[in-house]
């Protein structure tokens, strides 16, 4: 769901514009950079925002850049 609603979300911005999404799991954390790299777009930075919870799922900060 989160690949989904950055995909909405890329499509309203203007190239070059930078797109920042927040993602927990080791899913979003695999798919959404890679399918968004897929699509063309330039992955600017992908690190950590804040240390492992108790379930042990980090919280991220991808930022992308619309081509």
């Amino acid at each position: 769901m989160t690949f989904v609603k950055a995909r909405i979300s890329i499509e309203k911005m203007s190239v070059g514009e930078i797109l920042e999404i927040r993602l927990k799991g080791a899913e979003p954390l695999k798919n959404v950079p890679d399918s968004l790299t897929e699509l063309g777009h330039r992955v600017v930075s992908l690190a950590p925002e804040a240390e492992a919870t108790a379930a042990g799922d980090a919280l991220f900060r991808l930022r992308v850049v619309k081509t």
